[in-house]
């Protein structure tokens, strides 16, 4: 039986240490650390997000900037209040919650966020700087993903990793840092012949495609880390993610849960890359 990877404990702990540091710059340099995230429309599950990230912000001292901009905002009124976020001192880090409207074009306005502020790490140039392992910031799912592997104590070094997915969000980056981590790393996706086959040789196995109960128990090698991005809703409102847990559980060494897996991790590396622009932008 799997032991159990408690997102909610691990965040928790990752948000302690940014709490401390975050006091500790104030003390010093008299800074407050400031995260702005802008909404735009009335999408509810993009409200829950945004709502999480302030109450994020308050447990590790941060100061928040929601900007919620109306359904009907242009593209020139959004890349002007980027720009102006982007001058602002106290503005350590920006955060354009996806997704938006669909008049409005998100590669712009990605690419419009200064990549010092870029704090969910989408810029090109951060995406670069993740390509060839000298990055600042990290994607917050991957990265939380990456934390959640670290408290199992799994050295990743020389293991067979398989990722389920292609996203530029997760999928590819999170090849990317286990590949930096001296995984070998195989990606999987929709046009994968015997899914099941690659998935069995995984040491470490993180599936990211937004299929629910996807990957079954038989497709999982004993003993194997299994970390489940997925969040999917089913047709009784349940939540669940693309791991069929009842039947994986028996199977992997470790497993997160959904909800309370990388969930919680994502807001508390969103957290972590804001305290890094904020330290850079100090020279510390």
């Amino acid at each position: 039986m799997a032991k159990i990877i408690d997102g909610k404990a691990v965040s928790a702990q990752v948000k302690e240490s940014i709490a401390q540091e975050t006091a500790q710059i104030k003390e010093k340099y008299g800074v407050t650390i400031g995260l702005a995230v802008v909404i735009v429309g009335n999408n509810p599950a993009s409200r829950i997000y945004v709502n999480n990230k302030k109450k994020a912000c308050e447990a590790v001292g941060f100061e928040s900037f929601e900007y919620a901009l109306p359904e009907e905002t242009t593209q020139e009124e959004l890349l002007t209040l980027i720009d102006k976020l982007n001058n602002d001192d106290k503005v350590n880090g920006i955060l354009v919650q996806l997704p938006l409207p669909k008049h409005l074009d998100e590669k712009i306005v990605i690419n419009n966020i200064s990549p010092d502020k870029d704090v969910d790490a989408f810029h090109p140039v951060n995406v670069g700087k993740i390509m060839i392992g000298d990055y600042s910031f990290l994607p917050c799912t991957p990265a939380g993903v990456m934390e959640l592997i670290a408290s199992t104590g799994t050295e990743i070094s020389g293991k067979e990793c398989v990722v389920v997915g292609r996203s530029n969000i997760v999928g590819k980056p999170m090849s990317m840092l286990l590949l930096h981590k001296s995984g070998t790393v195989t990606i999987c996706h929709s046009r994968t012949k015997d899914l099941a086959e690659q998935c069995r040789r995984a040491d470490i196995l993180v599936a990211a495609v937004g299929v629910p109960n996807l990957i079954k128990g038989d497709m999982i090698k004993e003993g194997a880390v299994v970390i489940d991005v997925g969040m999917n809703r089913l047709d009784n409102g349940k939540l669940c993610g693309d791991v069929e847990f009842e039947t994986a559980e028996k199977v992997a060494g470790y497993i997160t849960p959904v909800p309370g897996g990388v969930g919680p991790m994502t807001i508390a590396m969103l957290m972590k890359n804001t305290l890094t622009a904020a330290k850079t932008k100090l020279g510390i």
